[in-house]
């Protein structure tokens, strides 16, 4: 609906431009008489209704009420009835924050903010004094919708799942302790993008994986045709004993990523390019060759751990020479899982530690809900993938 100009002239007229978005300006006056406005035409639709139902009931004046919104505070004149049955919608009787503040705390804090810098932020920009415990009430308020979104269906087949992890610091039983905190990030046939879950490690080894695959089992997903990991003991038994079918898939991002860390800084460059020849290689066959080739060579005498890590995970190596380039660049790049550890461990890292696990969890969340509200379109290859995934898994493979 346009707003009628001459309006919008009176409105402006003889009014400070720099002083119209400011606290107490314009706006603000604008929000106060708009608030004020509905709240006296709730009750005048309270009133109307209770007459028509034969109850006897008037207008009582009304009280004062201090307002947070998401960049002033509000002074609001309440209108009250006689008989106190009024309880307005617009702001309920113990409300005291608009919802935009709330949503502007929580998009803060998903941005990676602490508690201190926000309370800095709205006192800076906003003039607004807020405790720290009203900003944990606020954030608090997710842990409700994470349990709901942890345990929400999901969908039958996923052609990809990534499983990844990143440390982080929880206080536990009165140590602060270096936990794992594990992320699945599925593809779904349409190339788009969807988080299925986040869960702190409490256990070590296959239990713990063979929970994670079961509790995706009972929210739905029948198959998974290909899954990415990072080469943890036992996980790739977990995942078979649950999903039998899935092609379990080492992550070369990260088996690089171990070949570097046995090599000098000054040999690393030299070390990943000669490392090239295996994964680029055409087959199988050819990889394994290209990987004595350079256990023989020059870079595999200096570093022997090298070439003893590839052949540690080798059979889960293996099913990636078996497919097309398209699907090698999505399995081999990882982007998008490698995006989101980034914008995780610039949250975290703000922290230092956290308090215990939910607190964790409620920060991880909200970063993940951030980061996947800007995936709009699947990776370019995905179109001539999802032809291969069609041949290759035939009736597994459902759009």
């Amino acid at each position: 609906m346009a707003i009628d100009k001459e309006l919008l002239d009176q409105l402006l007229a003889g009014r400070d431009p720099q002083e119209l978005f400011a606290k107490d300006g314009l706006i603000d006056e604008l929000k106060k008489a708009l608030s004020e406005r509905m709240l006296a035409a709730e009750l005048d639709d309270h009133l109307e209704s209770e007459a028509e139902a034969g109850i006897g009931n008037r207008r009582n004046g009304s009280s004062r009420k201090t307002m947070l919104t998401g960049s002033s505070k509000l002074t609001l004149d309440i209108p009250r009835d006689r008989s106190g049955t009024f309880d307005p919608k617009l702001i309920a009787k113990y409300q005291r924050r608009f919802p935009d503040f709330d949503t502007k705390i929580i998009s803060m804090y998903a941005r990676g903010m602490t508690v201190r810098e926000i309370r800095g932020h709205l006192e800076e920009l906003y003039g607004i004094d807020v405790s720290p415990d009203l900003i944990s009430t606020v954030t608090d308020a997710v842990l409700e919708t994470v349990a709901e979104w942890q345990g929400r269906p999901l969908d039958a087949c996923y052609p990809l799942v990534f499983f990844d992890a990143i440390r982080v610091k929880i206080r536990d039983e009165g140590f602060v302790r270096n936990k794992a905190v594990y992320i699945a990030l599925g593809i779904l046939p349409d190339g788009t993008k969807e988080i299925l879950g986040i869960w702190i490690e409490q256990t070590e080894g296959a239990k713990f994986w063979m929970r994670v695959m079961n509790e995706l089992k009972n929210r739905g997903v029948a198959d998974i045709l290909i899954a990415v990991v990072d080469g943890l003991k036992g996980f790739p038994d977990a995942i078979n004993a649950v999903f039998p079918e899935t092609v379990v898939q080492t992550c070369i991002v990260h088996l690089i990523r171990n070949s570097m860390g046995f090599a000098s800084w000054k040999d690393r460059k030299a070390v990943a390019s000669a490392l090239r020849s295996v994964y680029r290689a055409e087959n199988a066959d050819a990889g394994l060759a290209a990987l004595n080739a350079f256990e023989e060579g020059h870079w595999g005498r200096k570093y022997p751990a090298i070439a003893l890590s590839w052949r540690r995970h080798w059979e889960q190596v293996i099913p990636f020479f078996a497919f097309s380039e398209p699907i090698r660049r999505i399995i081999y790049t990882t982007n998008a899982i490698e995006a989101l550890n980034s914008k995780l461990r610039r949250a975290v890292r703000t922290r230092g530690h956290f308090p215990g696990d939910e607190a964790a969890l409620k920060l991880l969340y909200l970063v993940l809900n951030h980061a996947a509200e800007e995936w709009k379109r699947p990776p370019r290859e995905w179109f001539e993938a999802k032809t291969q995934f069609a041949v290759i898994f035939g009736d597994r493979f459902t759009v």
